[in-house]
């Protein structure tokens, strides 16, 4: 039996919940330093709040993953998890920004960045059984095209999420002013505007999304999987605990990529801490003790444009990806596509003025692209169907690691390191990047379509 070859705009709508987790995200890689700060959180502790995201990637992912590989009930197998995310998700969107009005109860930095870890723990739980799905319904010679629509969904979607409290002053009027201690309106309405897409882009995936049974499943279970794959997995698993077992069995060109994956998100989270104190000092020229005033707000909503730009991108460059991989192969794909998002973060140093940043962005959108499709369609091919969910929730681990570890210590670089110069860490994140580049070449791709 073969998988069913699906149309575009199937694979459109299957990935479409992505589009509201995406935005949602945004909305939080973009202005959460931001409002951590306007609770009163300094420069250098920021990393240490955003430890909280990692944390729960590497908590919750492979959970769901086991458990949803293990799902099947009237509603689906992975769709009842990422409808459960979004609504939670929902919830900390509203409330992060608007964590002061507990100020009776807890101050509001604590319930900001409680609201912090609702938020990732429900992306994560959202988002790993999407990954999974694009794995359980894809022929291999799909692959490639429906993690590029993932990808440019997610870029749509962070682009929303980005531009929106710009979007809301510059064009709707709506105030971004504020007084010590409290967020600007313009932000708290983007992220109640945030949770209700999220919600219903869900909603869309649920309603015209088929997923195939269990039954349908194991038919295609020798169709295009390595060896190296399927010995590891002579006999059914069933309990949490063997999620330990199927790391130490992880196939080869898993153990490859996660070098790859350390040094890309180990330089991402660099960006999306420390992206806004960076450029309120160096292109705005701040002191780095000033987070209240009307200009560093004008850099917060500055930073959210230029992260839409990244993201609008690697929306567009996600649909080249297939054919770029086809004639050249995902290896050099993907290496070609961090050198140049490594080059671009670097350029940041030199840049003369906020506008200029535009072009640094350009490149770091063609390395979001490749980093959020590349990675998982050379590792779709070289695990089992019945292993995707907790194999795509392990892969997570070296997504999350990197982050944890940027977190403990890019607080203490900027502060003893860099001087409170936060554009240091923008600088490190551009030759964690290159790292990653060199890093593509050791892994193995098993199943790699090139056109002669």
């Amino acid at each position: 039996m073969e998988k069913r070859r699906l149309s575009f705009w199937q694979i459109w709508n299957m990935s479409f919940g992505f589009l509201g987790i995406q935005m949602g995200f945004a909305l939080q890689n973009a202005n959460a330093s931001r409002i951590l700060q306007i609770f009163g959180a300094d420069v250098h502790e920021l990393s240490w709040f955003w430890i909280i995201a990692p944390l729960m990637g590497l908590i919750v992912q492979p959970i769901i993953g086991h458990y949803s590989d293990k799902t099947w009930g009237r509603f689906g197998r992975r769709k009842p998890y990422f409808l459960v995310g979004a609504i939670l998700a929902s919830v900390g969107l509203v409330l992060m920004p608007q964590a002061d009005i507990f100020i009776a109860f807890l101050p509001a930095l604590w319930v900001g960045a409680g609201m912090l870890m609702i938020m990732d723990a429900s992306f994560n739980i959202a988002m790993e059984p999407f990954r999974a799905l694009v794995g359980d319904n894809l022929r291999t010679d799909q692959r490639t095209l429906g993690f590029s629509v993932q990808t440019a969904l997610i870029g749509f979607g962070a682009v929303i999420g980005s531009w929106l409290p710009y979007a809301l002053t510059n064009w709707c009027g709506i105030s971004n002013e504020t007084i010590q201690g409290a967020v600007p309106f313009n932000l708290i309405l983007s992220f109640i505007i945030g949770a209700i897409i999220l919600v219903v882009s869900i909603l869309i995936t649920v309603v015209t999304t088929k997923e195939y049974s269990p039954e349908e499943l194991d038919s295609f279970e020798d169709e295009h999987v390595h060896a190296d794959a399927i010995g590891n997995h002579e006999k059914e698993k069933s309990s949490l605990w063997d999620i330990f077992e199927d790391f130490k069995k992880m196939p080869t060109t898993m153990r490859q990529l996660s070098w790859v994956q350390f040094f890309s998100w180990f330089g991402l989270f660099g960006m999306w801490v420390f992206a806004t104190p960076a450029i309120a000092q160096h292109i705005y020229g701040l002191p780095f003790t000033d987070s209240s005033s009307a200009t560093y707000q004008d850099a917060g909503d500055w930073v959210g444009i230029l992260f839409g730009v990244y993201n609008l991108v690697s929306a567009f460059y996600a649909f080249a990806l297939p054919y770029i991989a086809k004639q050249i192969g995902r290896k050099k794909t993907h290496s070609i596509s961090l050198i140049i998002g490594g080059l671009a973060l670097l350029s940041i140093y030199i840049m003369p003025d906020e506008n200029w940043l535009i072009v640094s962005m350009i490149g770091v959108g063609i390395a979001w692209a490749s980093i959020l499709a590349m990675p998982y369609a050379i590792l779709a091919g070289s695990i089992s169907p019945k292993k995707m969910g907790v194999y795509m929730g392990i892969f997570n681990f070296f997504i999350v690691i990197p982050q944890i570890i940027n977190a403990l210590i890019g607080g203490p670089l900027v502060k003893y390191a860099y001087g409170n110069q936060a554009i240091f860490a923008l600088m490190m994140s551009g030759v964690s990047f290159l790292i990653a580049a060199s890093l593509v070449y050791k892994v193995k791709d098993v199943d790699d379509i090139i056109q002669s």
